[in-house]
C-alpha cells in the first residue's frame, strides 16, 4: 500500500519510496542527492520563483544528462543552479532594497 497523503519528510519514508519508484518506472539507476536537490529548489522558489524551482529541477537533469550523465554531472548541473539562484536573489534585492 502506497502512503498517499503522507508529507514529505515523514518518519515513512514517503519521499524515498516515491524516489526508487520513479527510478523504476523512468529506468533510471542513478543514485539520487536528495537534499542537495531539495536545497536548490528551495534556493530558486524562494531567490526566483516558485514555478522556477522544478522547472530548473528538470533544467539541471537535461544538463546532466548533456554531460554524459552520472552523480557527478548531476552535482555539478544542481552546483551551477543553486549558486545562479542565491546570485539572482542577491542582484534582485540590490535593485529592489526594501
Amino acid at each position: 500500500m502506497h502512503a498517499a497523503g503522507r508529507p514529505i519528510g515523514d518518519d515513512g519514508g514517503v519521499l524515498d519510496d516515491w524516489i526508487a519508484a520513479a527510478k523504476t518506472e523512468l529506468g533510471i539507476d542513478l543514485e539520487v542527492d536528495v537534499h542537495g536537490l531539495l536545497d536548490m529548489t528551495r534556493d530558486v522558489a524562494h531567490g526566483v520563483a516558485r514555478p522556477a524551482a522544478p522547472l530548473t529541477a528538470f533544467l539541471v537533469g537535461y544538463a546532466a544528462a548533456s554531460a554524459g550523465g552520472g552523480p557527478e554531472a548531476v552535482a555539478e548541473a544542481n552546483r551551477k543552479a543553486a549558486q545562479l539562484a542565491l546570485r539572482w536573489a542577491a542582484d534582485r534585492a540590490e535593485e529592489h532594497p526594501e
